[in-house]
Protein backbone atom coordinates (compact mmCIF):
# COMPACT_ATOMS: atom_id res chain seq x y z
CA UNK A 1 0.00 0.00 0.00
CA UNK A 2 2.65 2.56 0.79
CA UNK A 3 4.39 1.93 -2.91
CA UNK A 4 0.85 2.50 -4.23
CA UNK A 5 0.84 5.95 -2.33
CA UNK A 6 4.68 7.03 -3.06
CA UNK A 7 3.70 6.22 -7.05
CA UNK A 8 0.59 8.22 -6.66
CA UNK A 9 2.49 11.27 -5.06
CA UNK A 10 5.37 10.96 -7.79
CA UNK A 11 2.99 10.79 -10.32
CA UNK A 12 1.45 13.89 -9.14
CA UNK A 13 4.50 15.68 -8.85
CA UNK A 14 5.62 15.23 -12.36
CA UNK A 15 2.61 16.35 -13.66
CA UNK A 16 2.40 19.45 -11.93
CA UNK A 17 6.29 20.14 -13.01
CA UNK A 18 4.81 20.00 -16.57
CA UNK A 19 1.44 21.97 -15.40
CA UNK A 20 1.37 25.92 -16.56
CA UNK A 21 2.46 27.47 -13.44
CA UNK A 22 2.98 30.81 -13.63
CA UNK A 23 -0.43 30.52 -15.66
CA UNK A 24 -2.54 31.35 -12.64
CA UNK A 25 -0.59 34.54 -11.39
CA UNK A 26 -0.94 36.08 -15.24
CA UNK A 27 -4.47 35.37 -15.17
CA UNK A 28 -4.68 37.09 -12.10
CA UNK A 29 -2.02 40.17 -13.69
CA UNK A 30 -5.13 40.62 -16.05
CA UNK A 31 -7.87 41.01 -14.12
CA UNK A 32 -12.31 40.24 -14.75
CA UNK A 33 -12.07 41.84 -18.39
CA UNK A 34 -8.63 41.15 -20.30
CA UNK A 35 -7.35 43.54 -22.53
CA UNK A 36 -5.21 42.83 -25.27
CA UNK A 37 -2.54 45.50 -23.92
CA UNK A 38 -2.69 43.50 -20.48
CA UNK A 39 -2.26 40.45 -21.60
CA UNK A 40 0.98 40.83 -24.40
CA UNK A 41 2.46 42.68 -21.05
CA UNK A 42 2.80 39.35 -19.73
CA UNK A 43 2.69 37.24 -22.62
CA UNK A 44 4.78 34.02 -22.89
CA UNK A 45 6.27 33.25 -26.09
CA UNK A 46 7.83 29.84 -24.85
CA UNK A 47 3.88 28.89 -23.91
CA UNK A 48 2.83 30.58 -27.37
CA UNK A 49 5.55 27.76 -28.96
CA UNK A 50 3.89 25.10 -27.57
CA UNK A 51 0.46 26.44 -28.36
CA UNK A 52 1.98 27.11 -32.10
CA UNK A 53 2.28 22.92 -32.31
CA UNK A 54 -1.79 22.80 -33.19
CA UNK A 55 -0.93 25.51 -36.31
CA UNK A 56 2.35 23.32 -36.84
CA UNK A 57 0.08 20.85 -39.02
CA UNK A 58 -0.39 23.35 -41.91
CA UNK A 59 2.14 26.05 -41.06
CA UNK A 60 6.20 26.14 -40.66
CA UNK A 61 7.68 28.99 -38.89
CA UNK A 62 11.31 28.63 -39.93
CA UNK A 63 13.18 31.62 -42.47
CA UNK A 64 12.47 29.62 -45.74
CA UNK A 65 10.51 26.65 -44.95
CA UNK A 66 7.84 26.09 -47.50
CA UNK A 67 4.22 26.21 -47.06
CA UNK A 68 2.15 23.14 -46.34
CA UNK A 69 -1.84 23.79 -46.14
CA UNK A 70 -1.24 26.98 -44.49
CA UNK A 71 2.04 29.56 -45.43
CA UNK A 72 5.18 29.59 -43.68
CA UNK A 73 4.25 32.51 -40.74
CA UNK A 74 8.00 33.39 -40.09
CA UNK A 75 8.08 37.15 -39.73
CA UNK A 76 4.54 37.62 -40.52
CA UNK A 77 3.79 40.00 -37.57
CA UNK A 78 3.75 43.64 -39.13
CA UNK A 79 3.80 42.26 -42.76
CA UNK A 80 0.17 43.27 -44.87
CA UNK A 81 -2.01 40.21 -44.34
CA UNK A 82 -2.02 37.52 -47.01
CA UNK A 83 1.79 38.68 -48.19
CA UNK A 84 3.99 37.03 -46.48
CA UNK A 85 4.61 33.81 -48.77
CA UNK A 86 5.15 34.58 -52.37
CA UNK A 87 4.46 31.36 -53.46
CA UNK A 88 1.15 30.35 -50.72
CA UNK A 89 -2.15 30.65 -52.86
CA UNK A 90 -4.35 33.12 -50.82
CA UNK A 91 -7.73 33.01 -50.39
CA UNK A 92 -9.59 35.79 -52.56
CA UNK A 93 -11.61 36.21 -48.77
CA UNK A 94 -8.13 36.40 -47.10
CA UNK A 95 -6.79 38.73 -49.56
CA UNK A 96 -10.01 41.23 -49.15
CA UNK A 97 -9.20 41.58 -45.48
CA UNK A 98 -6.10 43.77 -46.23
CA UNK A 99 -4.64 45.63 -43.49
CA UNK A 100 -1.13 44.61 -41.49
CA UNK A 101 -0.76 41.57 -39.22
CA UNK A 102 -0.77 43.92 -36.11
CA UNK A 103 -1.23 42.23 -32.58
CA UNK A 104 -4.70 43.61 -32.66
CA UNK A 105 -5.56 41.69 -36.15
CA UNK A 106 -3.83 39.03 -35.32
CA UNK A 107 -5.75 38.50 -32.20
CA UNK A 108 -8.91 38.74 -33.24
CA UNK A 109 -7.70 36.36 -36.41
CA UNK A 110 -6.73 33.74 -33.52
CA UNK A 111 -10.32 34.25 -31.98
CA UNK A 112 -12.24 33.39 -34.80
CA UNK A 113 -10.66 32.86 -38.54
CA UNK A 114 -13.84 32.15 -40.19
CA UNK A 115 -15.74 35.16 -39.05
CA UNK A 116 -12.92 37.48 -39.61
CA UNK A 117 -12.64 36.65 -43.25
CA UNK A 118 -15.81 34.09 -44.25
CA UNK A 119 -14.85 31.95 -46.95
CA UNK A 120 -11.33 31.30 -45.86
CA UNK A 121 -10.27 27.98 -46.10
CA UNK A 122 -7.99 28.01 -42.77
CA UNK A 123 -10.44 25.40 -40.61
CA UNK A 124 -9.65 26.47 -37.28
CA UNK A 125 -11.85 26.94 -34.34
CA UNK A 126 -10.15 29.73 -32.65
CA UNK A 127 -8.75 30.34 -29.75
CA UNK A 128 -11.22 31.83 -26.90
CA UNK A 129 -8.80 32.51 -23.97
CA UNK A 130 -7.70 35.80 -24.24
CA UNK A 131 -4.11 34.70 -22.68
CA UNK A 132 -3.30 31.81 -24.97
CA UNK A 133 -3.74 34.12 -28.32
CA UNK A 134 -1.25 36.58 -26.62
CA UNK A 135 0.98 33.85 -25.98
CA UNK A 136 0.66 32.90 -29.86
CA UNK A 137 1.16 36.33 -30.79
CA UNK A 138 4.20 36.68 -28.61
CA UNK A 139 5.77 33.56 -30.22
CA UNK A 140 5.34 34.61 -33.59
CA UNK A 141 6.98 38.07 -32.43
CA UNK A 142 9.87 35.75 -31.60
CA UNK A 143 10.17 34.48 -35.10
CA UNK A 144 9.88 37.70 -37.17
CA UNK A 145 12.67 39.59 -38.89
CA UNK A 146 14.57 41.93 -36.36
CA UNK A 147 12.69 39.97 -33.01
CA UNK A 148 14.24 38.30 -30.49
CA UNK A 149 11.53 38.83 -27.52
CA UNK A 150 10.83 36.01 -25.46
CA UNK A 151 10.37 36.00 -21.92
Amino acid sequence: MRAGRRLLLCGALLVSACADDDGGERRRALGDRPTLEAAMRVADSRRGGRLFGRCAACHTIGPGAGDRNGPNLFAVMNKPVASNSPRYGYTAALRALGGTWTPEAMDRWLADPMTVAPGTRMRFEGLADPLDRADVIAYLHSHSAGTASTR
